[in-house]
C-alpha cells in the first residue's frame, strides 16, 4: 500500500471500530437476575433496546429446540419482554435477542433444575474491579443456611450465611461455580464471565464531539480531493456487516456446543 493511502486506511479502521460500538443493539436482561432457577419459577426476559424500530425478537436454543422465538410453544410475549410463568428443565438453554436486520445481543445461559439447591450468580458478565456476591439457596428453607462454594471443582470456602462475596474481581476469577448445602444437595454449575470496557467504546460514550469532528474533517478532505465522500462510509458499513455475520456464525457454533 502506498503512503498516500495509509491515512485513509487508518481512518477507515477507526471508523469501523466506532460503528461496531455504536450499532443499535439490544441487551438481554433476566428477572430475577440469576442464571439458575427452580422448576415452576417465574422468569421474565427483556430485550432492552436503543432503537425499537430494529424489531428485536427473543430466541433460544435448548436441547430439543433450535432458534425458536418467544410465543412459539414457550413463553408469552409482552412488548420487548418474554414471560415464562412456569419454567421447567426443558427450558434450560441459551437465550438471546435478534433483530430483523441480523445483529444479535449478548447470550444468556439459563439452567433449570429439579434439585433442591441453586446458585444465584450474575447472569451477565461482571466488570473487572466490581464486587460479586454469590448466594446458595434452597427452594423451601431460608437462604441463610451454611454453604460451601466451589470454583472449577475446587473448594473456595465455606460460608455460615449461605452467601459469598468476591471483592474486586479480576480475570482470574472467571470460571465455573457451584455450591453445596449439607443435607440438601449441590447446585448445578454456572460460568461467571469477567470483562473489561474497551477503549473504543469509551470514546463512543464519552467523546461524541470527537467522533463527529473526525467524520466531518474526513468528509471535507474527500470532497476537497474530488473523491466520493460516501466511499469511506460504505466501506465501513460493509465491514461492519461482515463482522455482524461473523459474530452470528460464532454465536451459532457456541450455542450448538452448549449441550
Amino acid at each position: 500500500m502506498s503512503n498516500s493511502n495509509q491515512p485513509e486506511c487508518h481512518f477507515s479502521l477507526v471508523l469501523i471500530s466506532l460503528l461496531s460500538c455504536t450499532t443499535n443493539q439490544a441487551r438481554l436482561t433476566v428477572s430475577p437476575s440469576s442464571s439458575q432457577f427452580f422448576i415452576r419459577d417465574f422468569v421474565s426476559l427483556s430485550c432492552e433496546e436503543d432503537d425499537s424500530s430494529a424489531g428485536w425478537t427473543l430466541r433460544r436454543n435448548t436441547s430439543k429446540q433450535q432458534r425458536t422465538q418467544c410465543g412459539d410453544g414457550w413463553g408469552e410475549a409482552a412488548g420487548s419482554s418474554c414471560n415464562i410463568s412456569y419454567i421447567y428443565t426443558s427450558d434450560s438453554g441459551v437465550y438471546w435477542c435478534e433483530s430483523r436486520e441480523g445483529p444479535i445481543s449478548n447470550m444468556v445461559n439459563l439452567t433449570v433444575t429439579g434439585g433442591s439447591v441453586i446458585l444465584q450468580s450474575p447472569v451477565l458478565p461482571v466488570m473487572e474491579g466490581d464486587d460479586v456476591t454469590l448466594l446458595c439457596k434452597t427452594k423451601t428453607t431460608p437462604s441463610n443456611l451454611p454453604a460451601a462454594f466451589y470454583k472449577d471443582g475446587s473448594l473456595i470456602r465455606k460460608q455460615p450465611t449461605g452467601h459469598m462475596t468476591i471483592q474486586h474481581v479480576s480475570r482470574s476469577d472467571e470460571g465455573l461455580y457451584k455450591c453445596d448445602i449439607s443435607g440438601h444437595g449441590e447446585s448445578p454449575s454456572s460460568w461467571i464471565t469477567v470483562t473489561v470496557i474497551r477503549l473504543v467504546c469509551h470514546l463512543v460514550v464519552f467523546c461524541p464531539y470527537f467522533i463527529s469532528t473526525l467524520l466531518s474533517v474526513s468528509l471535507y478532505q474527500h470532497r476537497a480531493n474530488g473523491n466520493d465522500p460516501t466511499v469511506i462510509l460504505a466501506t465501513a458499513a460493509n465491514a461492519e456487516q461482515r463482522m455482524c455475520e461473523d459474530y452470528d456464525d460464532i454465536a451459532a457454533v457456541t450455542s450448538e456446543h452448549q449441550f
